[in-house]
This record gives structure tokens, sequence and C-alpha cells, in this order.
């Protein structure tokens, strides 16, 4: 059988659908090509509306800001895509710029240790085991992004250096604060917890972005590496 033999969607396993894997997987689960092409809904007699997506995201190098700039007479020039697919395509794109702008107005800001607690603590508090998170901050010390950078058993977790400043870059941070839990309930941090937060701060540095705190999580307290003087 030829590697290039096609197969529509219809003919894929249920957990290949696009909708069918929203709905059993959740939305997350999800490629942006996915997503396309359950927009888009079909593709041509000779490729599947998750080919075409990967072929439009490709040309705009997996941008998703980029492709919200395509006109309509652009998205056009792809075969398989008329006026109905780019309007469809151009509409959620829009709406995706919305919430982006509507989430800007209710960043919140970052004024204490005891601010990032009530943030994370939700979150990682109450965790049986370890994960590492990164909170990007603007100029203004406001929330731009919070992400998981990694999830361990219960005695530690991994942290990617390199990660943290190559999405710190592409959001345009300005400072960094990391944050982990400890199941086991102590405050105090580790030897490797130094050595980390050190390893980052070196790294910010070279970029100019401020490491403005580590906190440590528990479910009732947290340490602040920066009201401890030990940043």
């Amino acid at each position: 059988m030829s590697e290039n033999t096609f197969f529509p969607i219809r003919s894929w396993s249920e957990d290949d659908k696009p909708r069918e894997k929203l709905l059993l997987k959740g939305k997350a689960a999800l490629s942006d090509a996915e997503l396309i092409a359950i927009l888009i809904g079909s593709g041509s007699r000779n490729e599947s509306a998750v080919d075409l997506s990967k072929r439009i995201l490709k040309s705009v190098n997996n941008n998703l800001n980029a492709l919200g700039k395509l006109s309509v007479a652009q998205l056009n020039n792809f075969k398989g895509i008329g006026d109905a697919k780019a309007i469809t395509i151009q509409a959620a794109m829009e709406l995706g710029r919305r919430r982006r702008a509507e989430a800007a107005m209710e960043l919140q800001k970052i004024s204490s240790s005891k601010t990032i607690f009530d943030i994370m603590q939700p979150i990682i508090g109450e965790l049986a085991y370890e994960e590492f998170w990164i909170i990007y901050l603007n100029n203004a010390n406001k929330i731009i992004a919070k992400s998981q950078l990694s999830k361990g058993g219960i005695t530690g977790t991994v942290v990617d250096v390199r990660l943290v400043f190559k999405t710190a870059l592409e959001l345009s941070a300005v400072g960094i604060i990391l944050s982990h839990n400890h199941p086991s309930g102590t405050l105090q941090p580790s030897e490797s917890d130094k050595q980390i937060t050190r390893k980052l701060k070196t790294g910010g540095e070279q970029l100019d972005i401020k490491i403005i705190d580590h906190v440590i999580i528990t479910e009732t307290q947290y340490f602040s590496f920066s009201d401890a003087g030990i940043l």
C-alpha cells in the first residue's frame, strides 16, 4: 500500500476524527490543525480537512497570529478553501483576538509573595506530586501567562531552563516568577531548589529578564525566596 494513499476522515478511527476526538478527549487534546479542520469541515477530493489545515498552517510557519492576518483572498489561494471556509477561519481568529484583548484588561498584578500564593495555591497547593510553574509578567508586573513547566513524582520534578526563556521571549515578558509545590508540607527550599533558582537568575540576566521571586507552595503556607533575601 502506498504511503501516499488517501484516507478521508470518515474512514479514520473514532479517536482520530477531530470532532469525535474533541468530545472524547477535550479541546486541549487537539492540535491547531485539527481545530481548524473542525472549522472548515471538509477538505478536497485528494486532501483531508486536517491535511489542508496543516498546509495552511505551514504557509505561516505554524503561527496562529500570522494566520489571523491572512485575508479571505489569501486563504482562497488554497485549493479546498472558498469564501465560506475563509470567512469561518477569519471569524475564529477574530474571536481569539478579542478574547486576548479582554484578558489583557483583566491581567492580575503581582504586588507581593502573598498574591503569588493566592494565585498558585488552588492550582498546586494540594497535589500529591510536584509541579513546577512559571508566571510571566509584563513591565507593569501584571501576569501575561501562567505555564506548567514540568510535573514530577513525590520527590521532585525537572526544569528545562531553555524552555522557560524561549516562552518568555515569545511572550515579550520582562519578569518571571518561579513557583512549585512541596507535597511533603516542608517550606524549606532544597539545595536543588536553590540551584535552579540561581541558574534561571543567571540566564535571565543575559536576556534582561528578571527573576522576581521563587515561591514554594504547600497546602496552607508558602516560602518566598525574595522575602527571605536569598534570590
